[in-house]
Order: C-alpha cells, then structure tokens, then sequence
C-alpha cells in the first residue's frame, strides 16, 4: 500500500483525535468547500437555464434560419417570395435542417367595443412547427393551422387579450389598412399564449397562412418567407453557411432574389445580453474557487503546525520530504472530498428542488420567466468537481514545503 495514502487516511479516519484546534480547522475547510462548489455547481444551473430558455422563446418566434426576399431585409416594407414545393425540398436536404415552415405576415388593428390595438399577424400553415406555441397556451386550445383554407381562427397573447379583454371563444373584427382601401375580417379567438416577453407577446398572433397571403394581395404561391430549424443549436453558423451556399443570390420563379439569415442576426440585442452573462458565471466561479483554495491552505498550515512531532518522527525514521508532502496533500485530498460531496448534494438537490416546485419566482417584466430556470448538467458539474480538485490541491502544494522547514530533532522535543 503507498504510505503516505495509508498514514494519512488514518490520520483523517481517527475519530478519537482530541485536538481542540485541527478538527475545527478541518470542518471550516471542508464546509469552505462545500459551499464554494455548491454555488458553483447551482450558478452554472441558474445561467445555463436560463440562458437556453430565452434563447428557446426568442427561436421559437422567429426560427433558427430565415429565408426570404433580399428586398423585405433591406427595407420594412414587405416582400413576397415563391417557396415552392421544390425550394422547400432544396431547404430539407441541407445538412443539420430539421424542420422547415413557410409563413406569411401583414399588420392589422384588432378592434372591440371598447378599445382597439394594433398587431402582426403571422399566418402559418399545417408545415409549421408549432410545439413552442402549444407549450405557452394559456388557454383555449391550439388549432390546427392550414395552407390551403381559410378557418378565420386567431390565436393572440394574454397580454393582447388583457387590453383587449378578451377571452378564448371570443369574436374580434380586424381591420386591414392598405394604400386604397379598408378591410375588416371577423375573427374567433382559439388560443391564448403568454410566452413573458414582452416584444413578441405585444405584438404577435397567428392565424391561417392564405389570409395574410391574401390580404397582401400575393398570388397563392407566394409568402413571405420559410423558417428552418437546425438539429444542433451550436452548428447554426455550419447549417447557415450551406442555407447561404444553396439559396443565397438565386432567384425564384418570380424573379425575386432570395437571402437568409440567422436568429442571432435578426435580434443581436437579445444574443449580446446572454452573451454577458458568462461573465457573471467567471467572476463566481473564480470567487467560489478563491474561497475554497484559502480555507484548505489555512486548514493544511494548522494541521501541519499541530502534526509536528509526527513529522519529526517520520523524517527520524527515514522518511523523505516528498512522502510527508505527498502525506499531507493525500489528507487534504480527503477533506476536499469531503466536501466536494456534500458540495453535489447542496447543489443538485437544490437544482431538483427548484425544477420540480419552482419556489424561487422572479419578476416576468424584467427577467422573461415567472420562476427562476435551472438546468441540470451532469458533464458539466463532473467537470467543475474536477477543476475544483484540481485547483484547490494546485494551490497547496506550495504550503506543503512547509514540512522540510522542520527538523527531527527539534520537532521531537515540541510540546
């Protein structure tokens, strides 16, 4: 057996030490890391989650990858493109697509007794992905939207429902406002979602794809653009560089010029801001590992003063420098141990505990969700545990010369 590893795991496995001063150190130590990688662990949770679900919201609104006319991206006016069968075919087969879905949008005013708003309406047919709405309906029942026919179903946000007051079941007339005309177009009100963020719930809502197609006066073959899903949210750039490579600068049967372009690209505010959050999550962990490297430095320097006539008596006996070193640095390898499992238990059933209460609630106008996400990463909290290993031991290597400053003869007659 290596006997530094055998003599300090006596040393921490003896119980019946008496020492007023070593076993607090050790608690203090053990404590200092456990906590140190408990926030580490629930901090990387809280910035993962809620990262990924905001992200989540805003790709569910506006896809991965939109493909549409070169005009409608340069101006606000808006352009119609021709995403026939054999284009949507083109789209499917680029790698790392998923799931494509045409769509068409006009602008419109909703219209009660007692108030009126104004909103995008988004018309979306039976090829649209429609998992994110159908997570966010509040209430009524998610419709099934079609491409061919006119059902004159709507489904708007809680928000637009509150200023309107209106609930599902609900008619509403929306009014459609061109250069020469007026027209106004009776609707049921199917669906409410409520999603908390407020740039889409104050504007969106959704209806079948011919009506806006329709109301924009386009022929039937033309919308205003198709929204792809990727399989892998971190090869978007690849997946972009080939929808860029295949339909970027062709045309389509009706000569208009087609471009594309990324979710990060449409709202680079909303990206910036996730972005910095990482620089919250590095300040913490640098914190959170400062903290556990200072507490075991301290912890090692008392239990080596307290150890001396043990180190005297193992260099008189023959043992090196190195093996009393490496005695110690295994003793604090099972504080750190120590800790770093009560650090997962802290931390993991706390994750668990907020996914499946939510007891934590936060404010929907200024953070998006109603209860704080939390995201539980196995490989990534492995890999904290180890950089916290690592680390901590790292930083005692240097308090652990301390032991050749003493010497045999004089260690043995300290008291």
């Amino acid at each position: 057996m290596n006997l530094p590893f055998f003599l300090a795991y006596r040393i921490y496995s003896d119980h019946g030490d008496l020492r007023k001063v070593s076993r607090p150190a050790i608690r203090i130590a053990t404590i200092g890391v456990a906590i140190g990688l408990a926030v580490m662990i629930v901090t990387v949770s809280v910035i993962m989650g809620f990262k990924h679900t905001i992200r989540d919201k805003v790709v569910g609104f506006g896809s991965h990858i939109q493909v549409e006319s070169f005009l409608t991206s340069q101006s606000t006016t808006p352009y119609p493109v021709c995403i026939n069968d054999s284009l949507m075919r083109v789209l499917k087969d680029i790698p790392g697509v998923r799931h494509v879905g045409r769509y068409a949008l006009t602008q419109c005013i909703l219209k009660t007794d007692e108030d009126f708003l104004g909103v995008v309406l988004k018309g979306i047919g039976e090829d649209y992905d429609t998992h994110f709405l159908q997570n966010n309906i509040v209430a009524g029942k998610m419709p099934q939207f079609s491409s061919k026919k006119n059902s004159n179903q709507l489904v708007i946000s809680q928000r637009m429902a509150n200023k309107l007051k209106l609930k599902a079941g609900d008619r509403v007339f929306a009014y459609f406002i061109s250069y020469n005309d007026v027209r106004a177009r009776r609707f049921t009100v199917v669906a409410i979602y409520e999603t908390n963020m407020t740039q889409f719930d104050e504007s969106l809502c959704f209806t079948d794809l011919p009506i806006p197609v329709k109301l924009n006066k386009w022929n039937a073959d033309q919308c205003s653009g198709a929204e792809l899903l990727v399989s892998d949210f971190n090869q978007l750039k690849t997946t972009a560089d080939l929808v860029v490579e295949r339909v970027n600068r062709h045309t389509d049967s009706y000569g208009e010029i087609l471009t594309s372009h990324t979710i990060q690209e449409s709202y680079p505010q909303v990206f910036s801001w996730l972005s910095l959050l990482d620089i919250n999550v590095w300040i913490i962990l640098v914190l959170m590992v400062c903290v556990a490297g200072f507490t075991m430095i301290s912890g090692l320097l008392i239990i080596i003063l307290e150890r001396t006539q043990m180190i005297g008596l193992l260099k008189a006996l023959g043992a090196r420098n190195k093996s009393v070193r490496h005695t110690f640095l295994w003793f604090a390898v099972f504080i750190i141990g120590q800790g770093m499992l009560w650090g997962n238990l802290i931390g993991i059933g706390f994750i668990l505990l907020q996914q499946y209460t939510g007891f934590i609630k936060l404010d929907p106008a200024n953070y998006y969700v109603t209860t704080a996400p939390m995201e539980l990463n196995i490989p990534i909290i492995v890999l904290l545990n180890i950089a916290t290993l690592v680390v901590t031991l790292f930083v005692l290597i240097a308090p652990s010369f301390l032991v050749s400053r003493i010497h045999p003869a004089r260690s043995m007659r300290y008291e």
